[in-house]
C-alpha cells in the first residue's frame, strides 16, 4: 500500500516543523515545503522527510510540490504577501485536486481587527473559502514559544521581568509542539473538520501575572510581570530591528489581548488526540535551555 504523503509548508518553523514530526511519527509522508536548505531542512531529511526548496510566492512550484498530496498544511509568516501566497496556494491546491488544507489563521482574525496582519488572516479564510478546497482553520491563541522570542527572553534572563503591555488581559498560552500534533490529527482524519474553524488553546488561562509566577517556579528564581505602555512597547519592539509590518501587528494584539480577545481554554486538543496540551510549566521545563 502507497503510504500518504502531505505537503507542509513553513516545515523549519514552529509548527510547521512539529507537524511534520508527527505526521512521520505516525509513518506517514512529508514533503517539507522550505525556503532554505540550511540545518533545520537537513535534520528534516534525516527524519525522513522529503524537501522541497520553493517560494510560497511561485504559484506554480506550489503546484509542482502539490501534486499527488493527499493533504496540506499552509502558513505564512507575519509579513506581506499573506494574501498573494493564500491566492495562489488555494489556485494550485484546486488545480491539483487536494483533499484538504489546514491554514494556520490566528485568534484574533476578523474583519475589524485594527492589527493589518490579523485582518488579512480573516480575509484569507474567506479566499481559502471561496475556492471550494476543502479547508480547515485554525487559530491559535498567543504561542508558548513567545516566551522564547528575543524581546521577551532576554527581559526574563537578565532581568527577571515580563514587560508587555497586556493589563489584566488573560490566554491560556499554547505550544507550536501542541499545535503540529494537531495539525497531523486532523490531517491524518480530516472529514469531521473540512469547513471548521478549531480555536487552539492551552490548558489554563492565566494573565501575565500568573505567566510570570509559573515560569518563576520553574526556573526557581523571581520573574514578575512588568505592565509597560503601548508606546514603551513599540519602541522595544522597534529596538530589537523588527519590520514596522511586524511591530504593527504586535501592538494591535497586545491591545487585543487586554481587551479580552484572546480569552480561552482547550477545549478541542485534549477530544481529538487524547492528550492535553501542555501547561506553561511544562513547556518552561521542556526549554529551560534557552533561560539559562
Amino acid at each position: 500500500m502507497t503510504t500518504k504523503t502531505y505537503l507542509i509548508t513553513g516545515a523549519t518553523g514552529d509548527t510547521g516543523r512539529h507537524t511534520a514530526l508527527s505526521l512521520l511519527e505516525r509513518g506517514l509522508g512529508v514533503r517539507a515545503f522550505v525556503h532554505s536548505l540550511d540545518e533545520r531542512a537537513e535534520a528534516l531529511r534525516a527524519a525522513g522527510a522529503e524537501i522541497v526548496q520553493g517560494d510560497l510566492l511561485d504559484i506554480d512550484g506550489v503546484k509542482a510540490a502539490l501534486d499527488g498530496a493527499a493533504g496540506a498544511y499552509f502558513v505564512y509568516p507575519i509579513r506581506p504577501g499573506l494574501l498573494d501566497a493564500t491566492a495562489y496556494f488555494a489556485q494550485a491546491a484546486k488545480e491539483a485536486g487536494t483533499p484538504v488544507v489546514v491554514n494556520m489563521s490566528q485568534i484574533s482574525a476578523r474583519r475589524e481587527a485594527s492589527s493589518n496582519a490579523a485582518r488579512n488572516h480573516w480575509i484569507a479564510e474567506r479566499i481559502l473559502d471561496w475556492s471550494g478546497v476543502p479547508t480547515v482553520h485554525v487559530r491559535p491563541t498567543y504561542f508558548a514559544q513567545w516566551l522564547l522570542y528575543p524581546h521577551v527572553r532576554a527581559g526574563i534572563r537578565d532581568e527577571g521581568a515580563i514587560k508587555l503591555p497586556f493589563g489584566d488581559g488573560r490566554h491560556a498560552p499554547i505550544a507550536a509542539e501542541d499545535q503540529g500534533r494537531t495539525i497531523a490529527a486532523i490531517l491524518a482524519d480530516p472529514a469531521a473538520h473540512i469547513g471548521k474553524t478549531h480555536v487552539l488553546n492551552g490548558p489554563v488561562e492565566l494573565d501575565e501575572y500568573g505567566i510570570a509566577a509559573a515560569v518563576s517556579e520553574v526556573l526557581g528564581k523571581p520573574v514578575r510581570y512588568q505592565p509597560i505602555s503601548i508606546e514603551e512597547y513599540r519602541e522595544r519592539l522597534a529596538a530589537t530591528g523588527l519590520w514596522p509590518y511586524l511591530i504593527q501587528h504586535l501592538v494591535e494584539v497586545g491591545i487585543d489581548c487586554s481587551n479580552g480577545v484572546f480569552e480561552g481554554t482547550d477545549r478541542f486538543i485534549e477530544p481529538l488526540t487524547g492528550t492535553p496540551p501542555m501547561t506553561v510549566q511544562a513547556f518552561v521545563a521542556k526549554h529551560r535551555a534557552a533561560f539559562d
